[in-house]
């Protein structure tokens, strides 16, 4: 039996983008060639929280290598903005 409770194949919160605004981020993003601060939204994030780089090749590692979570995305965008500022 497991408790993880992530589902399987599980894709992004909709209507949530917290991970393109709460965390840091050092490596080069387009159009931000020098990373993002914490709490600054990213550019390529769109109106409806939706990374406009997703699946695209210049999307950067950090952002690819990054997966939904429980432990770090909680049960809604206020929850996962609270854990990724504390984790900051």
């Amino acid at each position: 039996m497991t408790t993880n409770k992530t589902p399987q194949n599980h894709q992004c919160r909709p209507n949530c983008g917290a991970c393109c605004i709460a965390p840091s981020i050092s490596s080069p993003i387009p159009d931000m060639p020098e990373g993002k601060p914490a709490n600054t939204r990213c550019i390529q994030l769109t109106d409806n929280l939706l990374c406009k780089l997703f699946g695209k090749e210049n999307r950067p590692k950090v952002c690819q290598n990054f997966k939904f979570d429980t432990l770090i995305c909680g049960e809604n965008q206020e929850d996962a903005m609270r854990i990724m500022n504390e984790l900051e």
